[in-house]
């Protein structure tokens, strides 16, 4: 019985069968990196395989069917890295980054409104021709561009093509233990590389490069941003709203941020599969209750489908929201064609096309998470329901709100862990007060932008909505300042992810259909789990060593031994929430650091002169003046906050290993100190430019 259940399963869900190999192809590629002359063999043989095996005899098919599917998978595996490897631009023959050089111009458009930075615009900018020795060269490819903060820059828009005569210079991370991969994350979206603009490095041209589709989206978009900012004003309040209708980003405030995400609440103000289910429920209501639409299930079918769309596009159209559209649109023509259609065929066969139109998605959070949490939710959450039965209709229906959260975490917590460090022990309690604040939000930022003409109603449209808000970021801030609602700090590499995946899908499916296999499967998962972060956790406890952090215009120094650390720069580092979450923070989880000071002996300290274990180090910040009589043998030298020095004076009286010049020094300064080191021959580090300095002991 079990197993004609689970093959009955997997024949109702074809697309799953197409979309494991499909993955499993675009992984390889990214981490193999196979050549185009392999791939097209591998997928060349095996259709010649495919097509042999088809003249075979029938008995003789069915005895090797196994071989038909390998074959098959085989092809679909090519397939993927195909497509992975067409979908990367460096590959194209046209990509600008075979033939920019210092000596050239690069005509580039400007590809969506410039952001707004603390000291710059960002944008995303499309090289069209490179100009060299007076011959234009037609190419393509994105690259990121930070303007200076001028009149010119602050005018830009989408469309604009500019001039620009400046190399282009590589996405490099910071280097920081534990650090965002920001080279990887901008690789997923073809950017490679990066340029930062002064007024007199760049010049708007008159001609435009503007496409109907995407200005009409950024044009709703900014028309959208304007009606909310004009009835609920300039607020965090307000910036929620824009988030929560639109994933409109930039205006949300960093703590309040933090407090959704520590609560466990943050899919609310990230456009995606939460907001489509929202707007679905309803929509699914009104089209059920109208007259002439009830009974017709086409018609029903092609309403919500068509405002699913419309709301996709009048918030903008960004990728989460087009991917839950996708999503969505998958599910309910799957079941309006087919009664017995099967959920998981209608996702596989969502994610099988967004993949094949953009195969990098697949290493998006946002579109792991999703799918899981659906998955979730459909494999999990009537099994969850049933646990509890209340008599009480509302208790009842808030159980069956709980178990949908509860299905949806257990399948997405270990990428919570992996990408975010953190869980949020308190989100059933959350999710059921703030789902239902925000769903009166959404709604009532939707029936503001349909009233605005009408100034007198949108007021007090606007004024209702504050209130609502007012009311949920309250709320939030309560369940963020709970005491031990928060698992935070932790820590587990990709391997650990996949192992607790395999545990909790092997305790689900033991529950489920009472095997003891998987009971024993799981134990032995969760063993094996647990001996790895043993060893993590060893490693850790033994290490010690000196880090120079990589952060813009700040100092920034570390001693660590064991799970203590001492910390020497700049005290913003440490006070400024944004600076210490996005740099100390992650290298103290990913090293297991605890909030314990390192002991004074174990570092000893005379002005600028230090010593860790055997390692000797002078930190120089300002002029120094050395009057022994005998040089001083050092390992390292810490340069620091521009200081008046000759690196010629320096080795002169003191016997340097390597100097280490940090970020809060200009660029100009270190290079002039490269020249100088180069001369001298010495070693030095450029932390700018090579990232954190990191020494082991």
């Amino acid at each position: 019985m079990k197993k004609s259940y689970q093959i009955f399963t997997w024949k109702k869900a074809p697309f799953l069968r197409l979309l494991v190999p499909l993955i499993i192809g675009i992984v390889l590629q990214f981490y193999a990196g196979m050549k185009i002359e392999i791939i097209i063999y591998t997928s060349g043989i095996a259709s010649v395989f495919f097509f042999a095996f088809s003249f075979l005899p029938e008995s003789l098919r069915f005895r090797f069917r196994m071989i038909q599917g390998i074959i098959i998978t085989i092809f679909l595996i090519s397939c993927g890295s195909l497509l992975s490897w067409q979908k990367d631009v460096r590959n194209h023959t046209g990509w600008y980054g075979k033939y920019s050089d210092s000596a050239n111009f690069i005509i580039a458009t400007i590809k969506e409104p410039p952001v707004e930075k603390a000291k710059s615009f960002k944008a995303i900018a499309l090289a069209e021709s490179i100009i060299n020795k007076g011959k234009q060269r037609i190419v393509s490819g994105d690259f990121l561009i930070y303007f200076s903060k001028d009149s010119a820059s602050k005018d830009l828009k989408y469309g604009d093509q500019i001039i620009l005569h400046k190399p282009l210079v590589d996405i490099k991370n910071s280097g920081n233990p534990g650090a965002f991969d920001y080279v990887q994350y901008a690789a997923f979206h073809q950017l490679f590389q990066q340029v930062y603009l002064r007024n007199n490095e760049w010049k708007l041209l008159k001609e435009t490069n503007k496409k109907l589709v995407p200005g009409i989206i950024f044009s709703t978009r900014q028309n959208t941003v304007g009606i909310i900012e004009k009835f609920l004003g300039k607020n965090r309040e307000s910036g929620i709203a824009k988030a929560i209708l639109i994933g409109y980003k930039i205006d949300l405030d960093k703590d309040l941020v933090q407090a959704y995400s520590n609560a466990g609440v943050i899919h609310l103000i990230a456009i995606s599969g939460l907001h489509m289910g929202i707007i679905y429920g309803v929509l699914l209501w009104i089209f059920s209750t109208l007259p002439w639409v009830k009974k017709s299930k086409p018609a029903k079918l092609v309403l919500i489908i068509g405002c699913l769309w419309i709301f996709a596009l009048l918030t903008g159209a960004s990728p989460s929201v087009l991917r839950a559209a996708v999503m969505f649109s998958f599910i309910l023509a799957g079941k309006a064609f087919d009664k017995n259609s099967s959920v998981y065929n209608s996702l596989a066969a969502s994610a099988f096309l967004l993949l094949c139109f953009n195969p990098f998605i697949l290493f998006e959070v946002g579109f792991q998470l999703s799918y899981l949490a659906v998955f979730g939710i459909v494999i999990a959450q009537k099994n969850i329901s049933n646990w509890i039965y209340f008599k009480n209709k509302w208790l009842q229906r808030s159980w069956q709100i709980a178990a949908v959260s509860l299905s949806a975490q257990l399948f997405t917590f270990p990428l919570c862990f992996y990408y975010f460090h953190q869980l949020p022990l308190l989100f059933v309690l959350s999710n059921m007060i703030a789902i239902p604040l925000a769903t009166l939000a959404l709604w009532g930022c939707l029936l503001l932008i349909f009233v605005s003409p009408v100034s007198i109603v949108a007021v007090y449209v606007g004024k209702i909505i504050y209130g609502i808000i007012w009311l949920l970021n309250h709320a939030v801030l309560l369940f963020d300042a709970i005491p031990f609602s928060l698992w935070d700090g932790v820590s587990i590499s990709l391997s650990e992810t996949i192992l607790l995946y395999l545990c909790v899908s092997s305790f689900l499916y033991a529950l489920m259909r009472k095997n003891r296999m998987a009971f024993k499967m799981a134990f032995s998962v969760l063993l094996i789990f647990t001996i790895s972060k043993t060893i993590h956790s060893f490693q850790c406890y033994s290490q010690k060593k000196m880090i120079v952090y990589n952060i813009p215009n700040h100092k920034a120094i570390e001693f660590i031994d064991r799970n203590r650390f001492h910390f020497i720069g700049d005290s913003a580092v440490l006070t400024d929430s944004s600076l210490k979450n996005f740099n100390i923070k992650p290298a103290h989880i990913s090293l297991q650091i605890g909030k314990n000071i390192l002991p004074q002996d174990s570092l000893y300290s005379n002005r600028n002169f230090h010593q860790f274990g055997n390692l000797k180090l002078l930190f120089i910040d300002t002029a120094i003046t050395y009057t022994g009589s005998r040089k001083v043998k050092l390992d390292y030298v810490v340069i620091s906050k521009n200081p008046k020095l000759k690196i010629a004076s320096l080795v002169e009286n003191f016997d340097v290993k390597k100097l280490i010049f940090d970020y809060s020094n200009p660029s100009w300064k270190v290079d002039q100190w490269k020249k100088e080191c180069e001369e001298l021959h010495l070693q030095f580090h450029s932390v700018s430019e090579q990232g954190a300095f990191v020494v082991n002991l």
